[in-house]
């Protein structure tokens, strides 16, 4: 299917906003073909079929590049201990936490994971993304994480989405293993690691370098197995503490490494070195009521690119909207609008590995959002409401 965008205010991401007004983009199936001003379009996209943006503004679809959706159960709760004071920690160590999530998830059946992972995919989506990363991570037996992340797969045969899935069986310690991590990452992690990519359920390995959960060795141990079987890795690091887990992920190129509030200044320099990307997740930090700030400046100094994501998950980050997320980045780490943009588009799709999405350009997929808006600041600007208006996914209108 071919089809002509006309009257947009384009960003296009490609030079700082890349804005262009009284624009157009042509697109056949799922590809862009042409992006610019109306006034010099090809003679050859003007018989496209049209649809008018009435002045509205188009940015490449959004992408969100660090989520847990599929999970059971829920964390109310802990979300009530912690207000009354209970730490991060004092929860997780009290066999809460992911824990808690753990133990429904492993109780839950594949349909019942897809029910409700459908509808959290779905509001992500109706907030302009059309990728979605999607972690496993509460199953924390082989198979149980299979299981996971089938049902993440199923997720983008069901909807209108692009689904990456990422293995994070190194999430966390079941009870079954409790002062026996070495074990868990030789019998669990990594054989369930190499299971799924049997299955070919996987397209890049996380885990949890943390006190309570992973050390930078056992971590070692899981990205050298997934080095060996060629697929990228990203990392959950210094999120309460630095273990110098930013150091560990750049040695082995990841694509990224995420939360990022306790990093030093060599972590900095080793992500600037290795070209990874900081995934910065304030739903968490929000949630958490952390007081301890991801070094924003001193990554931005560096030149290292910052994503932004919801981390949507159960216990420390339940939140689904992609904008909502770049006001808090705006508002709380004193980003600004232009690197919120970037970072649910350009840099988010750098974080997962993909080239060919992320800017309005020919060659790049047809994922578009359209929003009631005149300028990119507002998607930040606006404290949770999202002025979506339609999406264009894979070159079809999706109002």
């Amino acid at each position: 299917m071919a089809i002509l965008l006309t009257d947009a205010t384009l960003a296009t991401m490609t030079d700082v906003y890349g804005l262009i007004a009284d624009a157009a983009v042509a697109m056949d199936d799922d590809q862009i073909l042409w992006a610019g001003p109306m006034a010099d379009l090809p003679e050859v996209y003007a018989s496209l079929p049209s649809h008018s943006a009435q002045g509205r503004l188009v940015t490449p679809a959004l992408i969100d590049c660090h989520s847990h959706i599929v999970f059971g159960g829920d964390r109310a709760a802990e979300f009530e201990m912690r207000l009354n004071g209970a730490s991060y920690e004092d929860v997780a160590r009290a066999g809460g936490g992911i824990l808690s999530t753990v133990k429904a998830t492993r109780a839950a059946s594949e349909a019942d994971l897809l029910a409700s992972a459908l509808a959290r995919a779905d509001q992500i989506i109706a907030g302009g993304a059309a990728t979605i990363e999607v972690k496993s991570g509460y199953g924390l037996t082989v198979a149980d994480e299979l299981k996971m992340l089938r049902v993440a797969r199923r997720i983008g045969k069901l909807r209108p989405v692009h689904i990456r899935t990422t293995h994070l069986a190194a999430h966390a310690i079941p009870p079954e293993y409790k002062d026996r991590a070495d074990a868990y990452i030789d019998e669990v992690a990594i054989p369930s690691l190499r299971a799924a990519h049997a299955e070919g359920l996987i397209d890049a390995v996380d885990a949890f370098c943390e006190g309570i959960a992973f050390s930078p060795a056992q971590v070692d141990r899981l990205f050298t197995a997934a080095r060996d079987l060629g697929l990228p890795v990203k990392l959950h690091a210094e999120q309460l503490s630095d273990l110098k887990g930013a150091v560990l992920a750049a040695r082995f190129r990841a694509l990224s490494a995420d939360h990022l509030e306790y990093m030093a200044q060599d972590g900095v320099e080793a992500m600037a070195a290795a070209g990874t990307v900081a995934v910065i997740l304030p739903g968490a930090f929000y949630t958490l009521r952390e007081t301890r700030m991801p070094p924003i400046a001193a990554l931005r100094a560096a030149g290292v690119p910052m994503a932004l994501a919801t981390d949507c998950n159960p216990g420390s980050s339940p939140i689904t909207s992609l904008t909502l997320t770049m006001n808090m980045a705006c508002t709380l780490f004193r980003m600004t609008p232009l690197e919120a943009l970037a970072g649910t588009t350009t840099h988010a799709a750098r974080a997962l590995g993909l080239s060919d999405r992320g800017t309005i350009a020919p060659g790049q997929r047809a994922d578009l959002a359209i929003w009631d808006a005149q300028h990119p600041a507002e998607l930040s600007y606006r404290i949770g409401a999202t002025p979506l208006h339609a999406r264009i996914f894979g070159g079809h209108l999706d109002t």
